[in-house]
């Protein structure tokens, strides 16, 4: 186990560790931090360096801490005698004051992310779950183009501990439980979920192929404590050894749609690790995948007997009927034999799955009282999802396009077309319903034009979308075979506070934490749910492009 700060870079190189020690008087507590100067060290997502001490600390110090407790915060200036005798590689700044009933919350909102390692996370070797009611003889259901545009996995994470009136062995059945579950009546309207995707060279497309080729499911011990792992809601890129990754390089034919791990820790918690294809399931569908098998463990059965995977219905029109530009996507030369992201063909992105050494991550939160103040400032009615993507997007072109005014950039985002298109998709329609919209703007429109300007760019996006606009989608995908367009330093966001993971109980107590393990790219940025109504925003960005966002994104 390694203690890393919240912004470190995957390479497992060794970088400053933060050291906090509390000095009690009586009711108070005064919190140090200690930063080395021999690298950036990023404390709450403020870069802390020789120049930058002083007014950047103490305003992202306060919009933070001030957000969330009833603080007094203070400046280096407030507190130079304690900067006596102090090592000139080092700075120690005292940062807030407060009451000694608070101290234990606030220090762990500043704890380290901790990584996990192989020694720590010991699997068995994955059993392959099969349908009991697999087609016979073998189905091949047709994959839309939406649905061809999104192949590449999507990773999820759960999450639990032991319920309060529960011992520690109250969990041992977990195992079995979900197994079972799965087995035996998930996998019966589930049953395309133990299939693999093959490439049809007739028709030019992928195709999912239901042979029953199966599940893998894994068991897994961790001498730890689910306390030892930290904080489970910040973004933790080790977090992957808690999902079976089949590997990354197979062939379709080798590569599972849906992998289970079920990981139980020393204290009695465990996690349930997903991995399944987004080419097969939208976040919509998966999420009440995951509900459905909650339900099953629960012994409540199925919440939904029904599963509609008939996709045909968003079968491109003959012949096709393009009617908007559609530069929200980009031409690929050939379907990929292998599962992908989204990145174009002349990025070199590793996948997703994989952390890029050139990129720094990290999180930036927004409680409920800054996102009502980034509406107050649009000066019109929005959504937080519609304040929060503007103001990410506004911080994010001054940071990666400032030195080109005169060029454009563009925020993509999914929007559900499920009751957009005429006829509504059915409920239970398992594939993908959502398309991409985008909102696009001359740089130095967005720099230095009012929030508002943005806010509305974003909402027009949105507003694009209409059947006729879902069906021209549709049918550029089938005459260029697109993927969305995320090169050239324009970017993807992706809600998954949106989709309900939320409360999710598999009989042994609900879920403490739902959501992704984290991308590796930067074309990536993430929604993810605090927990108490807030946002937090994940992102990744070369070393300066990132310095230059953590200003911007101040601007509020």
């Amino acid at each position: 186990m390694r203690y890393e700060p919240l912004d470190a870079q995957s390479d497992g190189s060794d970088r400053a560790q933060h050291a906090c020690c509390a000095q009690m008087s009586g009711q108070l507590a005064k919190i140090f931090i200690s930063v080395s100067l021999r690298n950036d060290y990023v404390f709450n997502n403020a870069t802390t360096g020789v120049e930058e001490v002083g007014e950047l600390i103490k305003t992202r110090i306060a919009m933070w801490v001030k957000s969330k407790f009833d603080i007094k915060v203070y400046t280096v200036e407030d507190f130079k005698g304690y900067l006596d005798g102090i090592q000139k590689e080092e700075i120690q700044l005292v940062i807030i004051e407060l009451d000694e009933s608070k101290l234990s919350s606030i220090l762990l909102t500043m704890e380290s992310t901790i990584s996990l390692t192989n020694q720590e996370v010991v699997k068995e070797e994955p059993i392959k779950l099969f349908s009991s009611q697999n087609p016979t003889p073998e189905e091949t259901i047709f994959l839309s183009n939406i649905d061809q545009a999104v192949i590449f996995p999507v990773e999820t994470l759960f999450f639990f501990e032991v319920p309060p009136n529960k011992t520690p062995a109250s969990t041992l059945p977990v195992f079995d439980l979900v197994r079972k579950a799965v087995a035996e009546v998930l996998l019966v309207p589930y049953y395309f979920m133990a299939g693999r995707l093959q490439f049809n060279q007739e028709s030019n497309r992928l195709e999912l192929l239901c042979n029953n080729g199966g599940v893998l499911f894994v068991c897994a011990e961790s001498r730890l404590e689910l306390k030892d792992i930290g904080n489970l809601s910040l973004p933790n890129s080790t977090f992957h050894l808690l999902i079976h990754r089949p590997g990354l390089y197979k062939s379709l034919a080798d590569t599972p749609l849906f992998t289970i791990q079920v990981t139980r820790f020393k204290c009695g918690g465990f996690a349930l690790g997903f991995m399944t294809n987004h080419g097969v399931l939208d976040g919509k569908s998966a999420s009440e995948m995951f509900h459905n098998l909650a339900s099953i463990c629960r012994g409540e059965g199925l919440k939904s007997q029904i599963t509609h995977n008939n996709r045909t219905s968003l079968r491109a029109r003959n012949p096709p009927q393009i009617k908007f530009p559609h530069n929200e996507y980009v031409k690929l030369p050939k379907i990929p034999s292998l599962p992908t992201s989204f990145s174009s063909q002349n990025k070199t992105s590793p996948s997703p799955l994989i952390f890029s050494r050139k990129y720094y991550y990290k999180l930036f939160p927004f409680t409920q009282e800054t996102i009502c103040l980034l509406k107050e400032k649009a000066m019109a009615n929005c959504s937080s999802f519609e304040a929060i993507v503007a103001h990410t997007w506004k911080a994010r072109t001054k940071a990666v396009f400032g030195q080109n005014p005169d060029g454009f950039s563009t925020v993509l985002f999914a929007v559900d077309i499920r009751g957009k298109i005429s006829p509504n998709l059915p409920d239970g329609y398992v594939g993908n319903a959502v398309i991409t919209a985008f909102a696009t703007a001359k740089v130095k429109d967005l720099e230095e034009k009012p929030f508002g300007y943005v806010v509305e760019k974003v909402k027009e996006g949105r507003d694009r979308v209409t059947d006729e606009y879902v069906r021209s989608v549709i049918d550029w995908l089938e005459v260029h075979r697109g993927v969305p367009a995320t090169s050239d330093g324009n970017f993807y966001v992706s809600a998954w506070g949106k989709l309900g993971f939320s409360g999710l109980d598999f009989g042994l107590g609900k879920a403490v934490y739902g959501g992704p393990v984290v991308s590796g790219n930067d074309e990536f940025v993430l929604l993810l749910s605090d927990g108490s109504g807030g946002l937090n925003v994940w992102l990744g960005l070369e070393k300066e492009k990132m310095e230059r966002f953590m200003v911007h994104v101040l601007e509020i």
